[in-house]
């Protein structure tokens, strides 16, 4: 076979092909291997579980596919609140006439991005619909974690250092220039950050809240934060890696780049007595990985960005559709 057929979702031998010899075989573990109508798991204590939807146009990009940027999403979720991923579901809404070695790329992404995190794809299920109904392939995943030290919202208080993992704004510049067919030298930041969680927790370090700053970017986890602690947030501007490729692009098309989409950068809050150390994990995952900020005493609940000459705006949050199918 070389591409999807509408067959190959009506219940019948081509959809066992499919399944069995394309699909189970990629994702092969012994969960799977089980062929039961649900997964059957072994978990222990207090979960995590989460779920998103995947519509990334191109479905190929610098850095990534729909299939990476799939799990990376649900992982990075589950590790957001302080969660060791363990099992993911996947769902694909296939258009007819999509190529098989294409679909092949796709899963062989899920499988390895998976396996980076040291999680497993226990279930799933597959739709094909006639060509036009979407766009090449659509994809669900959901995923469970067991918590190893909750990070929640409600823990931001007065005094707590911001740190951000890495620079900001690649996985939207990268979307932004493909679809504008402008030649770019980056690729997008889409990666698992279960593993640089996990270093943190593994060090003693609780983190007060993580969040991945994807859609919306910085500038919307931020403001969610000030409304969520009722607390203003300060933060420095050249405290804030931005690529010379993405504020190129920002300059060009109009964007703000604390406002554009990452994949694999994510904001903690912290300590101050936990920030050097933290700092020194995180740049041990990504050498641009800094401190940015604080929360503030004041209680107005918005968040402050002050440039290198002092000056001071709000960092307002984003308004409107920034860029649709950018995840």
């Amino acid at each position: 076979m070389k591409k999807i057929l509408l067959a190959h979702g009506g219940g019948g031998q081509e959809m066992n092909e499919l399944i069995n010899g394309l699909i189970f075989r990629i994702f092969d573990n012994e969960i799977l291997a089980q062929g039961n109508d649900s997964a059957i798991l072994n978990l222990s204590g207090k979960i995590a579980f989460s779920t998103d939807s995947f519509v990334v146009s191109p479905t190929k990009f610098p850095g990534g596919d729909i299939g990476k940027i799939a799990v990376c999403g649900t992982i990075n979720d589950l590790a957001m609140v302080g969660a060791k991923p363990r099992y993911i579901s996947c769902a694909l809404i296939i258009e007819e006439g999509l190529g098989i070695d294409e679909l092949k790329e796709i899963l062989n992404s899920m499988k390895s991005t998976a396996d980076e995190a040291g999680a497993s794809i226990v279930c799933g299920d597959t739709k094909v619909v006639s060509k036009g109904s979407c766009d090449k392939i659509f994809i669900n995943t959901s995923g469970i974690g067991e918590i190893i030290k909750e990070s929640r919202v409600e823990n931001l208080k007065s005094g707590a250092k911001i740190l951000l993992s890495g620079d900001v704004g690649r996985h939207g510049a990268v979307i932004l220039a493909n679809r504008n067919e402008l030649n770019l030298d980056l690729q997008s930041d889409c990666k698992p950050l279960n593993n640089v969680v996990e270093a943190l927790l593994n060090a003693s370090i609780a983190p007060l809240a993580m969040r991945d700053a994807t859609r919306g970017g910085l500038s919307a986890v931020l403001n969610e934060w000030a409304k969520a602690c009722g607390r203003d947030i300060k933060i420095s501007e050249e405290s804030i890696a931005v690529s010379d490729e993405v504020m190129g692009i920002c300059e060009i098309l109009g964007f703000e780049p604390y406002e554009l989409a990452n994949e694999g950068t994510f904001v903690l809050a912290i300590d101050p007595k936990d920030e050097i150390k933290a700092l020194e994990i995180l740049r041990e995952f990504d050498s641009s990985a800094n401190t940015i900020g604080e929360i503030l005493d004041s209680n107005k609940g918005n968040v402050i960005i002050q440039n290198s000459y002092g000056a001071s705006r709000f960092m307002e949050p984003p308004k409107g559709e920034l860029l649709p199918r950018i995840c």
